[in-house]
């Protein structure tokens, strides 16, 4: 009876240790049940790390830098785009001739792409549409003429083509105050200083205000005033273009002559000259200058007409400095030589002729 109550106090003990470890392990399974239930995707990654201020302010300014960047190269693109535009639009008003070489180009097309010269009777010879008429035509006209072929004979639908004019036979003529006058090929991409270097340069007696007619665009002359040095000034080195006609004018000149000096005729382009500057760069009156007996001898609707100048009051500023005119000669005589009336306008005419022409600055 003893042994009985033993054996189930020991069975009551074990079964009171054993219960709570089968409540334990059956929480940790629920606990690893709902653990692998969540979603990677749910789990939040490493946060990134800090990015230092300085280094943040670095890489906005260049950011700014690389857009002001880009905005300056679309901005010069743009000019430049409008550049190539203005030189197509004024060569694609020139009428093509025999001799010219044209390049003529299809949009999508290489094979077709080709360079051609006119010939005698105004025909040109193209890759499968054969002759094609162009003579008397703009480079714009005869583009059309060449698509509608290549569309009517099937070779290229809605073709795009393109004509330039390579070579023209249509030279550029320049004249005026040049060491050569004459008319200059314009073969590809001429500029205003080339045609005046082609030409020998400009005379002694050049003046730098430069016209330009365009006959085939602008109904106008256009003038472009060039430095005395050409190289200061690069930007008035405009394109010429088949057709156009130079003209650099003789520069107004004013002659000091008599007993200065040095006798010249002076270039006063740039500006205006009174007779007290022009006495100046004649190297002034010698010691036996005629002081009271100053003259400028000036051309007018009747002739020659002269004109007393009070040289001693303007020298002591009681007198008005005079400007000069164009083609003016200011005549200053010598002491002690008496001038018939009209002898000193011929004296002087004939002082002027020869004598050397230098730049009033």
């Amino acid at each position: 009876m003893q042994l009985g109550r033993f054996r189930f106090a020991r069975i009551g003990s074990l079964f009171a240790v054993s219960l709570p470890l089968l409540f334990a392990l059956a929480h940790l399974n629920l606990l690893a049940q709902s653990t692998s239930e969540v979603s990677p995707s749910k789990i939040p990654g490493p946060l990134p790390a800090a990015q230092a201020l300085s280094q943040a302010a670095r890489s906005s300014s260049s950011a700014k830098a690389e857009s002001a960047s880009n905005a300056e190269a679309e901005s010069q693109g743009s000019d430049s785009r409008d550049s190539v535009m203005d030189n197509l639009r004024s060569t694609s008003s020139i009428r093509l001739r025999s001799g010219d070489l044209i390049e003529v180009s299809v949009y999508n097309v290489p094979e077709l792409s080709t360079k051609a010269r006119v010939g005698n009777s105004g025909d040109v010879y193209l890759p499968l549409i054969d002759y094609v008429h162009v003579g008397d035509l703009t480079a714009d006209e005869a583009q059309d003429i060449i698509e509608k072929r290549l569309d009517a004979g099937g070779f290229v639908r809605n073709a795009h083509v393109t004509v330039v004019v390579a070579e023209s036979t249509q030279g550029v003529t320049i004249i005026g105050e040049v060491a050569k006058p004459g008319i200059y090929p314009a073969v590809g991409d001429r500029k205003l200083y080339d045609l005046i270097s082609a030409a020998g340069g400009f005379t002694s007696a050049a003046g730098r205000k430069v016209s330009i007619i365009r006959q085939q665009s602008e109904p106008s002359a256009i003038t472009v005033d060039l430095p005395r040095n050409l190289a200061d000034n690069l930007q008035d080195n405009v394109t010429i273009f088949p057709g156009d006609t130079i003209t650099v004018p003789r520069a107004p000149i004013i002659y000091v002559v008599g007993d200065v000096g040095r006798p010249a005729g002076l270039l006063v382009d740039n500006g205006s000259l009174t007779v007290l500057q022009a006495l100046a760069l004649a190297g002034g009156t010698n010691r036996t200058a005629k002081m009271g007996s100053v003259r400028i001898i000036r051309k007018g609707p009747e002739g020659m007409v002269e004109t007393k100048v009070p040289l001693k009051k303007m020298l002591e500023a009681k007198a008005p400095d005079v400007t000069l005119q164009a083609d003016d000669i200011l005549f200053i005589p010598v002491s002690g030589v008496r001038v018939a009336a009209g002898q000193g306008i011929q004296a002087a005419v004939s002082a002027a002729t020869g004598i050397a022409v230098i730049a009033a600055h």
